[in-house]
């Protein structure tokens, strides 16, 4: 038997990991099922390099509970750890075993989800005490270690036979009860493990049998290993991007659009975003699911998407984009600013692609897509630049322009005076309907609003193009509203002058003309 310390910095870090390092003590149950997957993704990574010669088909993660022990573990059937691999990466903590591997199988790594080493130690936030129970794919004896949460630990051989790692967590009082309850951890594993690239394996599937629910002999598979963003977008039909929206979203009306993003240089991002028909005006900032090599991370992606775009629904999914220690916040850098505008140019993109393809459909959803498009113009110069060229005008008369179109439209017509473009708009079609038709009555073309967004659009227009304003069709007359010329003065001859000055006199009271 081995006994000894941790190697740590600070006794004081076991608090620290207990209370300070996760934002919610909750992500210990996506750590320690993140760690498992990269236990069964290495062993794959081994056997396509000729290292592993068996069986990696039916490599899973097992998550169960003992209510009456007050265990919750978490088995693989991975690559497991010799006893010198526990010293080397549990006993010294932050050294990173998934790190030391990538660097030894880069070009065939990718699938690795951890980074840091602090994860297995998020257990300690739940546990009063964790055993670990490893046999290594190795010819090695299997052994156990065990901790208290303290620095000290103890390490001996112990009597498991298959390959793999057994993590055993004795819950403590304050998270016995609720953390043995299949409800919670079901609905844990469903929140940030649902697409995990290995099966994850929850107790067995239930059926209704003679008035009760009880167990069948099939596996209740928690996840769904191959989502349908990791898949070519050319093997998808329309039907899969809405199964799968609905699968996330399942209250919500179908989107209007999807968008399925696929780039591996010069960083890897994968996803589908989708444009929601918004209701109400309910705008939810969080309903775009960030992953990490399909670990479920945060639904807070302010910084990888621009603030516009969280108006979006939908994934993203990138191991490209920096995360703390604890996967739940994210670090700014220049890579989360190459994503944000490589999203930014592909929705623009798409949103010109579906104008330029049916014009018709794309008019059809312009009301509902106004709002994020005129979103995205005021707060994103670059897809301002975009937007301009679909972002359309709908006139009274529920025609709809692009703004090229409708500027060459009017500017016959409703240039001033000065040279100046005068655009008349409404935003009451109903209290305003007679200068409407008075507007019209002299070939004038008037613009519906009424949007949220519609009048800090209209004020950047004018500061866009040259030469122009927008006036509210009833907050004048329309000869005031656009001057076509000056007042005609009228002038007076030497003669005109005496015989008006002879009047005016003739007709002021005579004491008025004593004075």
């Amino acid at each position: 038997m081995k006994t000894g310390s941790i190697n740590v910095t600070s006794e004081n870090i076991f608090p620290v990991i207990k209370k300070f390092l996760y934002s919610d003590h909750e992500i210990f149950l996506r750590e320690l099922v993140s760690n498992a997957v990269d236990a069964t993704q290495k062993l794959k990574t081994l056997a396509r390099a000729g290292e592993f010669s068996g069986d990696t088909e039916n490599l899973k993660v097992r998550v169960s509970v003992d209510p009456e022990a007050g265990t919750l573990t978490v088995s693989d059937n991975g690559i497991g750890m010799t006893a010198e691999e526990i010293d080397k990466y549990i006993n010294q903590i932050a050294f990173s075993g998934a790190t030391e591997f990538l660097d030894k199988y880069k070009k065939d790594g990718a699938s690795i989800i951890g980074h840091f080493g602090l994860g297995f130690y998020s257990a300690f936030m739940v546990s009063k005490k964790v055993e670990i129970r490893s046999k290594s794919y190795k010819d090695e004896p299997a052994t156990m270690w065990s901790c208290e949460g303290n620095p000290d630990f103890t390490m001996d051989t112990c009597d498991k036979a298959e390959r793999g790692t057994d993590i055993i967590l004795y819950l403590d009082d304050e998270n016995k009860a609720n953390m043995t309850l299949k409800y919670t951890i079901e609905n844990l594993l469903k929140k940030y493990c649902k697409y995990l690239p290995i099966p994850v394996v929850f107790g067995k599937k239930t059926e209704w049998k003679d008035g009760k629910e009880v167990e069948t002999e099939e596996d209740n598979q928690i996840n769904e290993t191959q989502p349908l963003w990791i898949k070519a977008p050319a093997d998808l039909k329309d039907e899969d991007y809405l199964k799968f929206y609905h699968e996330l979203y399942p209250m919500a009306p179908d989107p209007l659009f999807w968008i399925h993003l696929n780039v591996d240089f010069p960083f890897h991002l994968t996803g589908v975003l989708y444009f929601p028909k918004i209701e109400n005006n309910e705008f939810r900032r969080d309903k775009i699911q960030l992953f990490c090599n399909q670990v479920f991370v945060t639904d807070q992606v302010e910084g990888v998407v621009p603030e516009f775009m969280m108006l979006l629904h939908g994934v993203i999914d990138s191991p490209d984009i920096p995360l703390n220690v604890s996967r739940s916040y994210l670090q700014s850098d220049q890579n989360v600013k190459k994503i944000s505008g490589y999203i930014t140019k592909k929705v623009a993109d798409r949103l010109q692609e579906i104008f330029n393809e049916d014009r018709t459909k794309y008019e059809e959803k312009w009301d509902d897509l106004k709002i994020f498009t005129q979103y995205g113009m005021l707060s994103d110069e670059k897809f301002y630049e975009k937007a301009i060229n679909f972002a359309l005008i709908k006139n009274t008369e529920g025609h709809y322009y692009t703004a090229d179109e409708y500027r060459k439209l009017v500017e016959g017509n409703q240039t001033d005076k000065d040279g100046q473009l005068c655009y008349l708009y409404s935003d009451d079609k109903v209290a305003q309907y007679s200068y409407i038709e008075a507007a019209k009555a002299k070939g004038y073309d008037v613009i519906e609003t009424g949007g949220q967004l519609d009048t800090p659009w209209m004020n950047q227009q004018e500061q866009k193009q040259e030469k122009c304003h927008f006036n509210r069709i009833d907050s004048d007359t329309l000869s005031n509203l656009i001057k076509k010329a000056d007042a005609k003065k009228v002038e007076f001859g030497e003669s005109e002058r005496r015989e008006n000055n002879a009047l005016l006199e003739h007709r002021l009271p005579s004491h008025g003309r004593d004075r």
